[in-house]
């Protein structure tokens, strides 16, 4: 058990009785009472998301998962296939248990699958990737890194980041993908 001031996006949590993995985590400093912390989580068995709001001093129990590591295959009509990288074996999941995550992962990508009760729940990417820029506005000559201004980039894998202005089409970029930002590019920072 830990205080709710502790969750952060991706965790699972124990929520009424069931696992829930957190998709947002805002935490809300109020001038008078207790602080809130605003969640929006999808229930992994059931699919369905809710939005609630823990106090500060909530406790709140972790849901214990297993990881095994994975290798992603393709897409199929919704469903997106792995293999388990110790058995071979195949199986798939529905775009609601990796629709957060799967814009940051391309095909032979290993990841690691979260299992709860024996029971593929969802993915956790590497923690950085490297994708290519397939369409932005084109760069700005002169633009620095150290500039605040950036423009949308649409990735190969259908994702859509902001990066700075001298990023240009077919451009390699680093991506975080716990908070989905641009980091630098492969080899030059």
């Amino acid at each position: 058990m830990f205080t709710a001031t502790q969750i952060r996006k991706g965790m699972i949590i124990l929520h009424n009785g069931e696992p829930h993995r957190v998709l947002i985590f805002r935490f809300t400093v109020r001038g008078r009472g207790s602080n809130q912390i605003f969640c929006k989580m999808r229930n992994v068995i059931t699919g369905s998301s809710a939005e609630y709001r823990f106090r500060s001093d909530d406790k709140v129990e972790q849901v214990e998962i297993d990881q095994m590591e994975l290798e992603y295959l393709y897409e199929d009509g919704g469903h997106y296939w792995f293999m388990d990288m110790e058995s071979f074996d195949q199986f798939s999941l529905e775009r609601r248990e990796v629709e957060e995550v799967i814009g940051y992962v391309l095909p032979n990508t290993r990841v690691k699958g979260d299992f709860y009760e024996g029971k593929c729940i969802g993915i956790t990417p590497p923690n950085s990737v490297h994708l290519k820029v397939v369409e932005t506005e084109p760069a700005i000559k002169g633009a620095t890194a150290s500039g605040n201004v950036t423009k949308p980039a649409k990735l190969e894998t259908g994702l859509v980041i902001q990066v700075p202005m001298f990023v240009s089409q077919d451009d390699v970029v680093i991506v975080n993908t716990s908070s989905g930002d641009y980091q630098g590019r492969p080899g030059k920072g």
